[in-house]
């Protein structure tokens, strides 16, 4: 009798297991579409080859998103190598053949030309992109966004430091649906806190012409409501510049820009009507960081040095 109700219970969990695997497609698809892209690619991905398949299918492929899995992990700096961008390059390669030619949204880190290159190829539909911390994207794969992803609306190349001003040139000429740009820099001020992560030779090369970039915005990029540049080292002229060529501008986020004042921000965002919202550098700034003959005269003391916590 024991016997045979071991029989029965193993009976039941054969039948169970080929109830779940011999599930329809469109079964599976119904249950792969309500997991996350992380979620299908650490589990489903490897239990059989109809659910390998299953994930492979384009309908669960036109977004490529694993930010919110950089968003929640440490800083490491195991991203920062070879190794790991080759990882990263492959998974992108893998979603955008499989997408059909149907991928809008990527959002990733640590990937290469390689990939880029490959999605310009493939993604004609893409929306956005985000890109931060690619060490290995430079213009060349921009320029290839550029020319077959004219549909771009989302545009994120923080903390990309090979990708030039000539890059986005070509963005704004051929993007005209761009309406997100976000060109963060390392807080090059207070560097500690990205050292031992980030490649000191990297880290080093801050990119340096924040008013060359200001004006391609102002020039190419007139349709503009979003706009990041964190860090960025441009100066009041350059601001202005963007101002006034970006005149849609909604959100405009200038933690950081040392060189910038209260009374710079104040007179450059004086004439955008549609502004809701300025993020200002809020911090305080050693007299040393500057040339003392611009500086040095304490009658300018409480205009450069004037932030939200240092009001006077």
């Amino acid at each position: 009798m024991e016997c045979k109700e071991g029989t029965g219970e193993t009976d039941a969990e054969s039948v169970l297991i080929s109830d779940w695997a011999e599930l329809t497609h469109e079964c599976l698809l119904n249950i792969l579409s309500r997991l996350t892209f992380e979620h299908r690619w650490s589990g489903p991905m490897l239990v059989c080859k109809p659910w390998f398949n299953a994930c492979k299918d384009p309908s669960l492929n036109s977004v490529f998103d694993l930010e919110t899995r950089f968003d929640s992990s440490s800083e490491s700096t195991r991203w920062w190598t070879p190794e790991f961008e080759r990882r990263i390059d492959s998974m992108l390669r893998s979603v955008i053949t499989w997408s059909n030619c149907n991928l809008t949204q990527i959002l990733t880190r640590h990937c290469s030309d390689l990939s880029l290159n490959f999605a310009a190829q493939r993604c004609p539909n893409l929306q956005v992109l985000s890109i931060k911390s690619c060490p290995r994207v430079t213009d060349a794969s921009m320029a290839q966004i550029a020319y077959h992803c004219r549909n771009l609306k989302q545009l994120d190349i923080s903390y990309c430091y090979e990708i030039s001003h000539e890059s986005l040139s070509l963005i704004g000429r051929n993007c005209p649906n761009l309406k997100i740009l976000k060109r963060n820099l390392m807080n090059w001020l207070d560097p500690s806190q990205h050292v031992g992560i980030v490649p000191d030779e990297y880290l080093n090369a801050c990119p340096q012409d924040g008013d060359t970039e200001a004006a391609v915005f102002a020039k190419f990029m007139p349709q503009l409501e979003h706009l990041e540049i964190r860090f960025s080292k441009l100066s009041a002229k350059g601001l202005g510049s963007i101002c006034e060529g970006c005149s849609q501008l909604e959100h405009l986020d200038l933690s950081g820009c040392a060189n910038l004042t209260s009374r710079d921000i104040l007179n450059a965002t004086s004439n955008l009507k549609d502004l809701k919202e300025v993020k200002k550098p809020n911090f305080y700034i050693p007299r040393s960081v500057f040339h003392t003959e611009r500086y040095g005269h304490w009658r300018l003391y409480d205009e450069r040095f004037q932030t939200d916590v240092f009001r006077i």
